[in-house]
């Protein structure tokens, strides 16, 4: 089958988000769709409504415009890979856009942060091209639970994930274990605070119809409202977090403005980034 073209494969994000993000400017090589199609996702719930997303057969960035594309972004930049779609899901072992991305980041000596549900990125083959110093890893989990998984995503196993980390974690790279979206009757704490890895990040679940649609859980709780989306209150948030406890470094990604500035100010590793890369200029 021949994927689409996804021409809108750039875009730094505005807003919002744009404000509280430290890296804002984002490459989907990847687009209207993702073959995870995790139902609690933000970017489908954008998408679906409008007849743009399509999980079994996404669009493909044309890699000869993404190369001309690259030595244009502004100095300094970190660039994360994968903003509405995962830059390793199934399709790049065939189609290979982030590989190759990943070889022109490196000889431009660019930064690039990865986010990702697949654990393909710690393969044999992509440790060998990634660059130490401008490779930013967060591989998310959102159940300790490989049976639960498959029923709301389809992404790799968690065990996969977590050996992906502490694989990463191992040989050295700034990787994080990111618990995005952090939903807490779906996790073993036990499991994640023995994942041999220094840094977490924290994303809450965050709520509107189209999630409350396709994702069965309690929602009881998300009585906060802000940003057409429903929210846990700051409070549980806080008791929820405190048993995470094996991490060396915590940070909160967060979409609340009032718990965006809590966090800055109590609970942040650096104050001043609350993805908490190791940027080495």
């Amino acid at each position: 089958m021949i994927n689409k073209e996804f021409k809108s494969f750039y875009k730094t994000v505005g807003g919002g988000e744009g404000d509280r993000c430290n890296y804002p400017t984002r490459l989907d090589l990847y687009g209207c769709g993702c073959q995870h199609d995790c139902s609690y996702c933000y970017a489908k719930s954008l998408l679906d409504f409008r007849n743009l997303w399509d999980n079994q057969n996404p669009s493909v960035a044309d890699i000869e415009k993404v190369k001309k594309k690259l030595p244009k972004i502004p100095e300094g930049t970190c660039v994360r890979l994968g903003g509405m779609t995962d830059c390793f899901q199934p399709l790049e072992k065939s189609i290979r856009n982030t590989y190759n991305t990943i070889v022109e980041l490196n000889k431009l000596d660019k930064h690039y942060l990865i986010v990702t549900k697949g654990a393909i990125v710690a393969d044999d083959e992509y440790i060998e091209i990634l660059d130490k110093k401008l490779a930013h890893i967060q591989v998310s989990v959102t159940t300790t639970d490989d049976e639960l998984s498959p029923t709301y995503e389809k992404a790799s196993l968690p065990s996969q994930r977590i050996k992906s980390i502490e694989k990463l974690a191992s040989l050295g790279f700034d990787v994080q274990l990111r618990l995005s979206p952090f939903i807490p009757e779906y996790i073993n704490l036990d499991i994640i605070n023995n994942v041999q890895c220094d840094k977490i990040l924290i994303e809450f679940l965050r709520v509107n119809t189209w999630v409350k649609k396709w994702f069965d859980i309690d929602y009881s709780n998300y009585t906060l409202k802000q940003g057409g989306y429903r929210h846990l209150p700051l409070e549980m948030k806080i008791e929820l977090l405190k048993g995470i406890t094996g991490f060396k470094e915590k940070t909160i990604c967060e979409d609340v403005n009032e718990h965006f500035e809590y966090w800055k100010e109590n609970f942040n590793t650096n104050k001043e980034d609350c993805c908490n890369l190791k940027i080495i200029k």
